[in-house]
């Protein structure tokens, strides 16, 4: 009996990699390997945005630190789960490898384009530069 579930076991591990050419734990590593540079890209691309909230310009009155509690966790989160996703979803549908990691970096590339439209720091305006005289 233990031998049948072995064979049954090692019948599906080869199936699973006959149906996306690679071996499980390459599969597992390059969607770890996305998702580590998703989570990498994501931030450094949200920085140079969010400095203004946390250095807070002019004598530091426009300071927000929840950017650093609120929103870099979820930069950070998101840029890990975006190519992850997208990387599990393509090896699903299309059983090719190289097309599935296109895929995830496309999908991380509109992710972060995505990003840099829509999030923006809040910004008061500076005190004393007004409309002019």
């Amino acid at each position: 009996m233990h031998h049948a579930a072995a064979s049954i076991t090692g019948m599906g591990e080869r199936t699973a990699e006959r149906a996306t050419g690679m071996n499980p734990k390459t599969e597992g590593g390059a969607g770890c390997l996305l998702a580590g540079l998703g989570a990498t890209a994501a931030p450094l691309v949200w920085a140079p945005r969010a400095a203004v909230s946390i250095d807070g310009g002019f004598e530091g009155h426009a300071r927000d630190l929840s950017v650093l509690f609120i929103d870099l966790p979820l930069i950070v989160l998101g840029g890990a789960l975006v190519p992850l996703f997208a990387w599990a979803l393509a090896t699903r549908w299309v059983h090719r490898p190289w097309v599935a990691a296109l895929v995830a970096l496309a999908t991380l590339a509109l992710a972060v384009w995505g990003l840099t439209e829509w999030w923006t720091p809040r910004r008061q305006p500076d005190p004393g530069y007004g409309p002019g005289i």
